[in-house]
C-alpha cells in the first residue's frame, strides 16, 4: 500500500502549512493527500504540486494518514522530503 512510503520515509513534513512550504522550496518527493480532507485546502496543494511537478498520492482518510505519520490525530496531507 502507498502508506508504506510514508511509514518508511526518513523525513516527513506533516500538515498543510509544512507540506506547502516543503513543496514551494522544491524539497518534496511526493505528497500524500487524504480524500476526506477539506477540498478548499487540498485543491491549493494539488495545483501547487502540478505546477512544481510533484507526485500526488491520495489516501482514504485523514486518520489513516495521521497514523502512518506516527501522530495521534488525522492529517490532511503529508510530504515526503527529498534527502
Amino acid at each position: 500500500m502507498d502508506l508504506d512510503k510514508v511509514k518508511q520515509a526518513a523525513k516527513l513534513t506533516i500538515g498543510t502549512k509544512q507540506a506547502t512550504r516543503t513543496v514551494e522550496q522544491g524539497m518534496a518527493a511526493e505528497v500524500f493527500v487524504a480524500k476526506d480532507a477539506d477540498p478548499r485546502i487540498t485543491i491549493k496543494m494539488i495545483n501547487l504540486c502540478k505546477k512544481m511537478g510533484v507526485k500526488v498520492t491520495y489516501v482514504e482518510s485523514m486518520n489513516m494518514l495521521g497514523k502512518a505519520c506516527g501522530i495521534e490525530v488525522g492529517a490532511a496531507m503529508a510530504a515526503v522530503v527529498n534527502e
